[in-house]
């Protein structure tokens, strides 16, 4: 004969997030197939990109190359593989695009970590639209060489540029015309939306 027992629900423990260091993540960084973000010790896993998002940002990328190599400015451009460190708040962004302006300089020497864009390109979708027009601009302005700000809408023709005038002053303007073309001061070019 059998006697049945009540069972008693254990209470759950609470597991808080695993915390990482900076050199653990860039370690998993190197041996994962997929993107992640760093966020002070957190891990964050990046959405898979569409490939209308992928195009916009290739094009936009390439159109400011080829401005830029046609001027003969000694820029370098770089595409969404190049991580952006932002010490201030231990995080580490992949933007869709940025350009750097006299030499790359690099965290702590490793060069999937830059330290100094001036232009940064985000390509906005649904999901990341609000994200991208302000917290992560905000970070990004903590970067000291950071000039110029593009949001690509990828819904709709829209490209929303932001230059950073001074510390307290900011220069918007958006363009929704395919047939014009978008200044981009901080690069001394302009390319055709």
């Amino acid at each position: 004969m059998s006697t049945a027992v009540a069972s008693i629900p254990l209470k759950k423990k609470f597991n808080a997030p695993k915390r990482y260091t900076l050199e653990e993540y860039l370690v998993r960084e190197e041996r994962s197939r997929r993107k992640h973000e760093f966020h002070n010790g957190e891990i964050k896993l990046m959405a898979g990109g569409t490939d209308f998002h992928s195009m916009i940002g290739a094009n936009i990328c390439s159109a400011i190359w080829f401005a830029l190599k046609q001027n003969q400015k000694p820029f370098t451009v770089c595409n969404s593989e190049m991580g952006i460190y932002l010490p201030e708040f231990d995080k580490v962004y992949y933007a869709d695009g940025l350009v750097v302006v006299d030499g790359k300089s690099f965290w702590e020497g490793n060069n999937k970590l830059l330290l100094n864009p001036a232009l940064i390109i985000e390509v906005a979708s649904k999901s990341t639209r609000s994200f991208d027009r302000d917290e992560k601009f905000e970070h990004y302005k903590t970067i000291p060489s950071f000039k110029e700000y593009i949001l690509v809408e990828q819904s709709k023709p829209q490209v929303e540029s932001r230059l950073i005038v001074t510390e307290k002053k900011l220069e918007t303007s958006i363009e929704t015309d395919l047939k014009k073309s978008i200044l981009l001061p901080s690069l001394g070019i302009e390319i055709s939306l």
